[in-house]
């Protein structure tokens, strides 16, 4: 199946009907393209809450492709990294052939965490184009909106297209409009300054009328991937006002971790990553994993397909990680059953499912049917120390769930 049919299969489900239909169908086109072009759930609180085994069978969602590069590093069995969105198996596509076939690590840095230099260019026509599937050779190839062709992001800062890259350059725009300046919290050194600096320049952001407005606008939200369905989870846990919670998220990754090791602060506000500082790039970029990465970079499998239907096709006891970002969100109480239903057959034992809500609490609790809730068990006083190591900062919830 294409992109569109999987996204609205996913989205757009029998129960909803009215101005939630619309909405939903409104998502699913906007979300159809090139969403993420680096991942925003943080690999190495997945990897803490996972603590894998060598050989382990991983399932995640593929995404930006960052996180399911990172898994390699714990040398994994297998990395089957599965999108309804063919844009971003592309992207982890381009991601793949760079670390394993560039000349070195110096030149994946460059390509992957650089990204905006004229040589890259020749970077993709010698060494990686040769090597890509034909979808991704067909999405890179391909012109975007600019007017060449997509692989020219790589030398023109790839993390700042994609609807989430734009997206936060609109961010940047309009918080400067209301007075702020989302870059100046880039030029903290160290937590203190990062503290103070987020008080002067974005705090009253967060008080303007104008925000106030934009904030209950869900339309406003899809280029953050965030569906009807999460909007709403997000509007049942803001009591005091949804400005006000994205005032504390945005709080908790400007302040709560140092600048200089997280990926996910200088992508928010300084558009870019910090290739100068080793802690500071993502998981997949730092050098000491570069090895292992390269080593294990084979076993990585993309499918083109949704979660439930790859689980049908597994064995039985096979799999031993789950990795479902906040796909959960999108789902209602049926899809829910049914990707449950192929977790538990396919669960080893004491595999162990990750994944990240937009409100603060789980949904397998009420959705899902004793019998399946009933195999499974969870910390949630574990969860809330999992959530709070979780340096992208935008979610409400991390969720660990371990079979019996």
């Amino acid at each position: 199946m294409n992109t569109k049919t999987l996204i609205n299969a996913a989205v757009i489900n029998s129960t909803t009907s009215g101005r939630k239909a619309l909405a939903d169908r409104l998502f699913a086109r906007w979300f159809s393209r090139l969403v993420y072009a680096q991942i925003w759930e943080d690999p190495r609180s997945d990897l803490d809450a996972l603590q894998l085994k060598p050989g382990a069978n991983i399932l995640t969602i593929s995404s930006g492709g960052c996180n399911a590069l990172a898994y390699l590093s714990a040398n994994p069995a297998a990395v089957h990294a599965v999108d309804l969105n063919g844009a971003h198996l592309a992207m982890l596509e381009i991601k793949k052939q760079a670390i394993k076939h560039l000349p070195d690590y110096d030149a994946v840095l460059h390509f992957l965490g650089n990204a905006s230099q004229a040589d890259n260019l020749k970077r993709y026509q010698r060494h990686i184009r040769p090597h890509l599937s034909d979808d991704a050779s067909t999405f890179w190839e391909s012109k975007s909106i600019l007017g060449k062709a997509r692989y020219h992001y790589f030398s023109n800062n790839a993390y700042q297209h994609g609807l989430l890259g734009n997206f936060i350059g609109f961010a940047h725009w309009f918080v400067r409009l209301m007075g702020g300046d989302l870059k100046k919290l880039s030029t903290a050194r160290n937590l203190q300054e990062q503290a103070a600096l987020f008080e002067e320049y974005l705090a009253p952001v967060f008080e303007k009328r104008l925000f106030k407005l934009l904030a209950r606008q869900p339309l406003a939200l899809y280029s953050l991937g965030i569906p009807p369905a999460q909007f709403a989870a997000l509007q049942h846990d803001a009591k005091d006002g949804l400005h006000l919670l994205f005032k504390e998220r945005m709080r908790h990754l400007a302040c709560d971790f140092p600048l200089d090791q997280n990926c996910f602060a200088h992508q928010a506000f300084a558009r870019q990553y910090d290739t100068r500082t080793q802690a500071a790039l993502p998981m997949y970029l730092q050098q000491k994993n570069f090895v292992s990465l390269r080593s294990n970079i084979d076993r990585i499998y993309p499918h083109h397909t949704s979660l439930t239907d790859f689980l049908r096709k597994q064995p039985r006891a096979s799999m031993d990680a789950y990795l479902f970002l906040d796909a959960q969100d999108w789902m209602d109480q049926q899809q829910l059953t049914e990707l449950w239903d192929e977790v538990t057959r396919t669960a080893a034992p004491q595999a162990k499912v990750v994944f990240r809500t937009g409100g603060e609490n789980s949904p397998l609790e009420s959705m899902l049917p004793a019998r399946l809730i009933s195999a499974w068990n969870t910390d949630p006083e574990h969860n809330r120390q999992l959530h709070a190591t979780d340096r992208s900062a935008i979610y409400g919830g991390m969720h660990l769930y371990i079979k019996n």
